[in-house]
């Protein structure tokens, strides 16, 4: 079964457009280093759940929009090379300033996961 790395991330929509060329440069990044596929999301619809929500898990703004991105591997082992790589790459180098991001990364929610069912 192949492996995914999921994210939710709260995006200003001033900065769309910004975020979006970052997401570009980073989903070429990911497929040269050997990512299956490379996603990215804008919500459309997503509501404010009473307890919990796609929002709520960001802390949503009323000027932010959810945006949730994925990444596939073959497994584990694969994802865990691609990163090594990744994290090496130079294109990268500039977006990792984490006062420059186009979001706030400390409301960025992200983790690996094994896929269990897949038709």
């Amino acid at each position: 079964m192949s492996y995914v790395d999921g994210f939710v991330v709260p995006v200003p929509k001033k900065k769309r457009a910004a975020y979006v060329r970052m997401a570009r440069t980073a989903a070429r990044v990911w497929k040269d280093h050997g990512a299956l596929d490379y996603n990215e999301s804008l919500a459309d619809d997503v509501s404010w759940g009473k307890r919990t929500s796609f929002p709520r898990s960001v802390k949503l703004k009323g000027s932010e929009k959810v945006w949730f991105s994925w990444i596939v591997y073959r497994n584990r082992k694969h994802r865990d090379a691609v990163m090594k790589k990744v994290m090496k790459d130079k294109r990268l180098a500039s977006m990792m300033d984490i006062k420059k991001m186009p979001f706030d990364a400390k409301r960025m929610i992200f983790g690996g996961f094994k896929v269990v069912v897949s038709l």
